[in-house]
């Protein structure tokens, strides 16, 4: 079964636990600006969401790579990047749509969420279930339901 991560910005209370835990796993110190993902706060609205690599099926940044550094794992279900190739051109940056994919000045090379081997730790460290790790085939009925919901409580205010 194929796995992956499900993000519920609604449950998000914006504390980074996430971006830490992703720090730690990755680089070995809390420093959320070397996490793989990033919690965006949206000031107006009061929310915040928490934005990791997709793993796209057709990865833009898997094609633009020159020096072939990000490769379909598939066991994981993850494009990842290979150290050891990558040139910090940044190239996949610029062709990711998403923009989850960021170059490190620390190691002068691309980084992206490669689910830490399949034992994501922003989902570990998520207090409020905002980020879980699920069965990839799975991670649309839960907002399916909750617009279900919605349109039925909206009938039923109409009726």
């Amino acid at each position: 079964m194929q796995k992956a991560l499900l993000i519920d910005p609604d449950k998000c209370t914006g504390c980074l636990q996430c971006e830490m835990a992703c720090s730690f796993e990755h680089e070995g110190r809390f420093n959320p600006s070397r996490s793989r993902i990033r919690v965006f706060t949206f000031h107006h609205e009061g929310c915040f969401v928490p934005y990791a690599c997709t793993q796209c099926a057709d990865a833009w940044c898997l094609q633009a790579c020159p020096v072939e550094a990000i490769v379909d794992d598939r066991t994981l279900g993850v494009k990842r990047v290979v150290d050891e190739r990558c040139v910090g051109c940044k190239v996949c940056t610029i062709a990711c749509p998403f923009g989850t994919i960021n170059y490190s000045q620390a190691s002068g090379k691309v980084i992206k969420c490669d689910l830490c081997g399949g034992d994501p730790a922003c989902a570990r460290a998520c207090p409020t279930t905002a980020i879980r790790y699920t069965d990839a085939d799975q991670t649309g009925y839960e907002k399916m339901r909750r617009w279900a919901a919605r349109s039925i409580t909206a009938a039923e205010a109409t009726a």
